[in-house]
């Protein structure tokens, strides 16, 4: 996905706001809160001369493709996960990180502070049993070790937020953030092996050729470590989701965000689907996902095979954002029947690019057997 002109210059500017490269904040004020970005500006499909571009299927090499891809305009690593403490204690986290080329060749420069790369990083945390919402947003710039990625190690980092292997190897994943009053720390196995989005990791997201990213998920992470919010600490155990994706340009011109899903059901299942919308208000043919077995296979979803309908609304205090708030998503072929809720209404990150993405929990019907589970929805575009 395509980062553009105008984002560039939003992070140049922030990161001159904070002077030294980095910014946390929960609620961004001054010039950097009236300078927000829209997804539609952030990741628009027009070509960036000079970068690659996700135009075939590719073959995936690990641990290559853990790190960093720097022919390629940006990418992300995303961690989510809902967890949960002895006494039954639900949490939510997020912790991303996005790489952003600024222009496609490495200019030589005589300043340890020069660098072609920026890093932004996004953490927070759920707590519905306290009823808040905590996250924070992070800039840096790849140079003197402030920010970074590697594939061998596996490490991604923005000072000390972090993703990285452990004792050389991919797995156990360890995640540690802190800011504010919040801070994690956790241990990231895998119980299935890596699924490729779209056409063997080639996710179309446009019409355009090259208007795609190479996308592939970790759909069921076993996650155990510790959560701390100001001076209680909590032992949690639960599962976590990792997507990795690099690309150069995305979003067609008529298309504003999309809602995306990731949902672990307690029969052993994942799925996955992201619903592009479109200026009108509908979803983009272009629309997909995956259904993922207990054994690890898996099966394509188009929108053909699954319906959503919005069943509830939430209106931000904090935009002028009306976001969809509860969902019933069908898969019928599969006799799949759930309702998603969120745990927290109020979980919008008013950052750079604002945007609802937070933990739900799920209930429903699979053919004649009950399911549950807990997941993350992602809402972007609805707070311009």
């Amino acid at each position: 996905m395509r980062l553009s002109s105008a984002l560039q210059l939003g992070l140049l500017g922030l990161l001159v706001l904070v002077s030294g490269g980095c910014d946390d904040r929960s609620a961004p004020t001054g010039a950097a809160n009236q300078q927000r970005l829209t997804v539609a500006e952030s990741l628009g499909g027009a070509p960036e001369p000079g970068f690659a571009r996700a135009t075939k299927a590719r073959e995936f090499i690990f641990p290559r493709d853990h790190g960093p891809h720097p022919e390629f305009k940006t990418e992300w690593w995303y961690y989510t996960g809902n967890l949960q403490n002895a006494e039954g204690r639900r949490f939510g986290y997020q912790l991303t990180f996005f790489r952003n080329a600024l222009h496609p060749e490495t200019v030589p420069r005589s300043s340890a502070w020069a660098s072609n790369q920026i890093y932004l990083a996004h953490f927070a945390l759920s707590d519905p049993a306290g009823e808040k919402f905590h996250h924070f947003e992070r800039f840096s710039r790849a140079a003197l070790g402030l920010a970074g990625a590697t594939a061998a190690p596996f490490r991604v980092w923005l000072e000390d937020w972090s993703a990285a292997g452990s004792r050389g190897a991919i797995l156990p994943m360890q995640l540690n953030a802190a800011a504010g009053e919040v801070a994690i720390d956790l241990s990231l196995e895998s119980s299935k092996p890596f699924v490729l989005q779209g056409d063997q990791g080639l996710s179309q997201k446009s019409r355009e050729a090259g208007n795609a990213s190479y996308y592939y998920s970790l759909t069921r992470l076993p996650t155990a470590g510790e959560i701390r919010i100001g001076e209680a600490s909590f032992q949690v155990t639960g599962t976590s989701w990792l997507d990795r994706e690099w690309s150069t340009s995305a979003l067609g011109e008529n298309q504003v965000g999309w809602d995306w899903f990731s949902l672990q059901l307690d029969d052993g299942r994942e799925l996955m689907y992201y619903q592009l919308r479109l200026a009108d208000g509908g979803p983009d043919p272009l629309s997909k996902g995956v259904l993922v077995a207990a054994d690890g296979g898996s099966l394509k979803l188009t929108p053909d095979d699954i319906r959503i309908d919005i069943l509830d609304h939430w209106n931000s205090p904090h935009s002028a954002g009306r976001y969809p708030a509860r969902w019933r998503l069908q898969v019928p072929d599969q006799q799949l029947d759930l309702e998603i809720v969120p745990l927290l209404a109020d979980q919008e990150l008013q950052t750079a690019v604002r945007y609802w993405e937070g933990a739900v929990a799920l209930q429903g019907v699979s053919g004649e057997s009950k399911v549950q589970g807990y997941g993350y929805v992602e809402l972007t575009g609805y707070a311009n």
